[in-house]
């Protein structure tokens, strides 16, 4: 996902699941290929941060993007206290909003 509008329809009209890391908004689709954006703003950290956790989330992403609904929008935005977080707690949290917004 790369369109400020596709962010904010996603953000705006997704089912919402909340973790203490992150925030996942969900819309579900009904047909062709599912898309992924992130949001980490500069409360997480420097620009290594940040990446750090893009690049952790992307990843679990990727292995939980089969588990998703064709079609579906999600956007995952990064908590100030995603910083420095191992990834098998970030995969936790990651479940749980998903499940939370209804994605699976």
């Amino acid at each position: 996902m790369r369109s400020g509008d596709d962010f904010r329809h996603t953000i705006r009209r997704g089912a919402k699941g909340v973790q203490p890391t992150l925030v996942t908004h969900v819309v579900p689709g009904t047909g062709g290929p599912t898309s992924v954006g992130f949001v980490v703003s500069k409360a997480v950290g420097s620009a290594v941060d940040r990446n750090r956790v893009k690049r952790q989330l992307r990843h679990l992403m990727r292995d939980r993007i089969d588990r998703l609904p064709d079609g579906s929008r999600v956007v995952v935005r990064a908590l100030p206290a995603a910083q420095g977080v191992r990834s098998a707690t970030l995969a936790e949290h990651l479940d749980a909003a998903l499940v939370r917004a209804g994605a699976r």
